[in-house]
């Protein structure tokens, strides 16, 4: 089976790349760790490739779409023919993520793994599971089997873009509807409340708020879904492109690629694959803080800090696609700035810095 495959792949990061990494940054013409969050990123980087001085090559965003049975209940202020209608808009370059990611140099790959309605739009990738998932608030999202083939089409994915020289890949969402699953997800791992978890996604006034936090406490009633066992979970809960997108994650961890996460559904997705093997984590840069109430509860739980706080909440692998330039940033400083010795600077005294 390629999930188990793909989960027996993940490794750790390579300790003596990092070792190099970290001396090379502490020689270089500036003070040690006086470029913070940029150069702890190298030593990462340089963990994840086993290169002491990584680079940045291909650069890759994949956004995964699927459709919701819970907007059903209310939980969405969008209808959920949405999602179809912003496909072409991705694929044309049009829509957030679409102006971001070109803006980046990145390729972006979007996949159909679960929308309600054919999608024919040219550009698009059909890898539809099935046409949607199952209304959460009074039954399960999908079958155990269908959330593993919606995993490894995330795999397939990955592995396909890394194939095509992709050196970090970043993750995206569309589907309406989507916090409802991703809240259930944070509520059955973390142990929180429905109130604690629920957020106002796209545009929810109270009203629809009161819904979303009963939708979502229904569900977790109804699928009772097992936190100590991930696929229970994600089949109960979540949502095929959640589904689709952990997968991705975790085919970037077995490749050794750098995977930059975006915001609530796609932290969902992440914590879904750390469930499934934790060694993951390692492999993931969270790129910003969402304004989804939850996010913060999600970070926290993978025990990843974001990079950047832009108050943003659209989704889409915006926050992350962003990210991907501070990223490259982080490489171009371990690679291209001089050491002390190379650019004939007298090396900083630390008695002295310290006076």
């Amino acid at each position: 089976m390629l999930l188990e495959m793909t989960l027996r792949r993940i490794g750790s990061l390579d300790a003596g790349a990092m070792e190099k990494a970290q001396r090379r940054l502490d020689s270089l013409i500036k003070p040690p760790g006086s470029l913070g969050v940029l150069e702890e990123m190298a030593v990462r980087l340089a963990g994840i490739t086993g290169d002491p001085k990584p680079q940045v090559r291909n650069k890759t965003v994949i956004v995964m779409a699927g459709d919701h049975g819970v907007v059903a209940e209310g939980v969405s202020v969008a209808p959920q023919q949405v999602t179809a209608q912003m496909l072409p808009a991705f694929v044309g370059g049009v829509a957030g993520i679409g102006v971001l990611a070109r803006h980046a140099g990145a390729r972006l790959v979007v996949v159909d793994v679960g929308v309600a309605v054919p999608v024919e739009f040219p550009g698009v990738l059909q890898r539809k599971v099935r046409a949607g998932t199952g209304n959460i608030a009074v039954g399960p999202a999908m079958s155990r089997e269908e959330a593993v083939r919606a995993l490894e089409t995330g795999i397939e994915v990955a592995q396909e873009e890394i194939e095509r020289g992709a050196g970090l890949l970043a993750v995206g969402d569309m589907g309406i509807g989507n916090t409802t699953p991703s809240s259930a997800i944070l509520a059955a791992f973390g142990g929180y409340t429905a109130e604690e978890v629920a957020g106002r996604g796209t545009m929810v006034n109270d009203q629809v708020l009161k819904r979303k936090i009963g939708a979502i406490a229904r569900a977790l009633q109804v699928n009772r879904p097992d936190p100590q066992d991930a696929l229970d979970v994600l089949s109960k809960v979540g949502g095929l492109e959640i589904a689709g997108l952990a997968g991705v994650i975790l085919g970037a961890a077995a490749g050794r690629v750098p995977v930059l996460i975006d915001g609530f559904i796609t932290t969902a997705a992440a914590l879904v694959a750390y469930k499934l093997q934790p060694k993951t984590r390692e492999f993931m840069i969270a790129s910003h803080l969402s304004e989804e109430q939850g996010h913060r509860l999600m970070l926290e739980q993978l025990n990843l800090t974001p990079v950047i706080h832009m108050k943003m909440r659209l989704g889409e692998g915006t926050g992350a696609a962003l990210t991907m330039h501070l990223v490259e940033a982080a490489t171009r400083i371990i690679r291209e700035m001089a050491s002390f010795d190379e650019a004939g600077v007298s090396a900083l005294e630390e008695d002295k810095i310290l006076k």
